[in-house]
This record gives structure tokens, sequence and C-alpha cells, in this order.
């Protein structure tokens, strides 16, 4: 769970680098190999996507915060 702007920032990170390896992964193997890691790699991105939204949502996210 994401709880302020750091550990979004982290997040979005994370994403990113989730997302790049996903498309390494794709260009190097084709359909039918490394199926699990790509599908495990796509659950990381999802719940990542999900949690980011919950906070986008949130209070803290719209609050200005002091570090």
């Amino acid at each position: 769970m994401i709880h302020n702007a750091i550990e979004y920032e982290k997040a979005q990170t994370e994403l990113r680098d989730l997302q790049s390896r996903l498309e390494s992964l794709q260009a190097d193997h084709p359909i039918g190999e490394k199926g699990f890691t790509k599908a495990g790699i796509r659950k990381l991105i999802a719940r990542l996507n999900e949690e980011l939204a919950v906070f986008e949502g949130s209070s803290e996210a719209r609050s200005p915060t002091t570090g």
C-alpha cells in the first residue's frame, strides 16, 4: 500500500522498470516461451497500477506534503 508521495514515486519507478522488463521478455521470447514469467510481471504491473490509483484518489495525494 502506498502511503505518501515518496512511496508513490518509488512505485512509479518500479512500474516503469517492470514494463521495460516485460517488453524485453516479449521481444526476446516468442509466444509460448517464458509464459509464467511474463504473467507474473503482468500481475505485478496490475497490482502497482491499482495501488497507484488508490493513492491518486486519496486525500494524501491531493494535500501538499512537507518532506
